[in-house]
């Protein structure tokens, strides 16, 4: 039996999903589903967090997608734009003070 190929929704909920769950956030796509402002903004992630979910992207749309590895980080980085949480970056907040 063929596996149905998932739908670009399903694939924005899980890597939503485990976007949250890499950063440490108990939220999930259907707690933020149908936001129109700026959510995105009320949680935040580290960097190592964000490289981590990042790698997490490439795997899962070459996997889902059949992507090249080029094409794969090209996506995640667009996705990332799109949906990343907030990064929080001692080293600029200090040089800021």
């Amino acid at each position: 039996m063929k596996s149905k190929r998932l739908t670009d929704d399903d694939i924005i909920k899980e890597l939503i999903d485990t976007m949250f769950l890499i950063a440490g956030h108990d939220v999930t796509f259907e707690d933020i589903k149908g936001r129109k402002d700026q959510w995105y903004y009320e949680w935040t992630m580290t960097p190592e967090q964000e490289q981590q979910w990042m790698e997490y992207m490439v795997k899962y749309f070459r996997k889902h997608r059949s992507m090249t590895v080029k094409f794969a980080q090209t996506s995640a980085s667009m996705f990332n734009l799109m949906y990343g949480l907030k990064v929080i970056r001692p080293e600029l907040e200090q040089e800021q003070d």
